[in-house]
């Protein structure tokens, strides 16, 4: 739109699409004038109510998800407030933006949940003057965390698709110290090395050597390390040229791709699928969280005198209706070789009571499949169960879409106040014909 003078006739000038406007009436000049004034004046409130709304939702999940989940560091928590997670999501899914899971972003990778990227953002102690290595650029989320954290990030992504759009949206949103490059994150950035902190947001079966040698003394590293479906989460601290590790969480990570994948050494049969730890006897790695599975929320391990198999159950307990309370395992199906899923668990529950305002909210087995990218197919699910009872044998025999490729298996309480217990849970393949 322009106002033009032609001689000392003023007419306004404008288009819509093809077409082209002039009018010199200074009364129909001034009507249209004010509808532009007010067309705009209700952009930018829609534009503002929109923006409220994304932070109004961030700030409830850093409330529920973050600080509820226990990250105290004051810096972490003021730009988990401030990084618009919706921005760095296909529009597809920006409606589940502030959910505390991840979600498919394309070429077979994942956005993390909020509550990992806070997480291990806290661990690795991100300070003002910190030069910082990320391997796994994905979306560019946790690079826009680190970024009003620390002077620099150096962040590689190995998809050139992802990496690309990852850049875009960084300097679209105004995130000058991120340095982004396409590139295997096995060989990390060594230019620019030493770096005070490493994170690493894809999981190798063991720590790339070039890592550990562009760590500065004196740094730490955060990595999640094991085989595809079995991670650990460790923070690494270089100190005299040595590194010690602390085992952090159990977890599950996409894997590293490139020259990590050629060095893994064991693979994966997804046409024989299998639990790990199904009666939870073992917890070695994390104490009191059985091995084999992660992000265990309100849930712990009790021994009890007259398990249904073993000495140790899984209790899942939750007091405020709509908080979660779970645990999870992901292990590999191949659809075309596995047609069903024969599942089974033992189940006992004390005063199950769903939300007033959600009677669907009640304890389940759920077996959810995602495809060869990580997009969610569909859920299958054993239960609800309700009330207060003792041990019961739940079996049931599920189909498996032929695109599977991923399962996670959920057990938890799904917003229910009570407590649920398990154990044998297990899962047994079909063979298609």
């Amino acid at each position: 739109m322009k106002s033009e003078h032609v001689g000392q006739t003023p007419s306004l000038q404008f288009a819509i699409g093809n077409w082209q406007f002039a009018i010199s009436s200074p009364r129909l000049r001034s009507a249209v004038y004010r509808l532009l004034v007010v067309a705009f004046i209700i952009a930018i409130a829609s534009s503002a109510r929109a923006a409220d709304r994304f932070a109004a939702i961030r700030d409830r999940m850093v409330d529920d998800v973050v600080i509820g989940q226990g990250v105290t560091d004051s810096r972490v928590i003021a730009v988990m407030r401030k990084v618009p997670r919706h921005e760095f999501m296909p529009e597809k899914q920006r409606d589940k933006a502030y959910r505390d899971e991840a979600l498919p972003i394309g070429e077979g990778q994942t956005i993390s949940p909020p509550f990992v990227v806070a997480s291990m953002t806290e661990h690795l102690d991100p300070q003002p003057d910190d030069k910082v290595l990320e391997i796994g650029t994905g979306s560019g989320y946790q690079a826009a965390v680190l970024s009003g954290l620390v002077k620099d990030v150096y962040t590689i992504e190995i998809q050139k698709p992802l990496g690309v759009r990852a850049e875009a949206t960084l300097r679209r949103i105004g995130y000058q110290n991120v340095h982004c490059r396409i590139g295997d994150g096995y060989q990390g950035w060594p230019e620019a090395a030493p770096f005070d902190k490493i994170i690493v947001t894809c999981s190798p079966e063991k720590i790339p050597q070039p890592l550990i040698d562009q760590l500065a003394d004196g740094g730490r590293m955060m990595i999640p390390v094991g085989q595809r479906f079995q991670q650990v989460l460790y923070l690494y601290k270089k100190s005299g040229g040595k590194l010690e590790k602390e085992a952090v969480e159990a977890t599950m990570f996409v894997p590293m791709t490139g020259t990590a994948e050629n060095l893994r050494e064991v693979e994966y049969d997804s046409a024989h699928p299998e639990m790990i730890n199904g009666s939870f006897e073992k917890s070695t790695v994390i104490e009191g969280v059985p091995d084999g599975w992660y992000y265990a929320r309100q849930c712990k391990l009790e021994a009890v005198d007259r398990a249904p198999d073993g000495r140790q159950i899984l209790t899942c307990r939750n007091i405020e209706p709509g908080k979660f309370s779970q645990i999870l395992q992901a292990f590999g199906v191949d659809g075309r070789k596995v047609r069903q899923l024969e599942v089974g668990l033992w189940v006992q529950g004390f005063d199950i009571r769903p939300p007033l305002t959600e009677p669907d909210r009640r304890p389940r087995l759920i077996v959810n499949y995602y495809d060869q990218n990580k997009a969610f197919i569909k859920e299958e699910s054993l239960g609800p169960w309700t009330g207060t009872f003792g041990w019961i044998a739940v079996r049931d025999v599920v189909p498996v879409p032929r695109e599977a490729r991923v399962v996670v298996l959920y057990l938890g309480m799904l917003g229910a106040t009570g407590e649920v217990s398990f154990d044998n849970v297990s899962v047994k393949a079909v063979a298609a014909k």
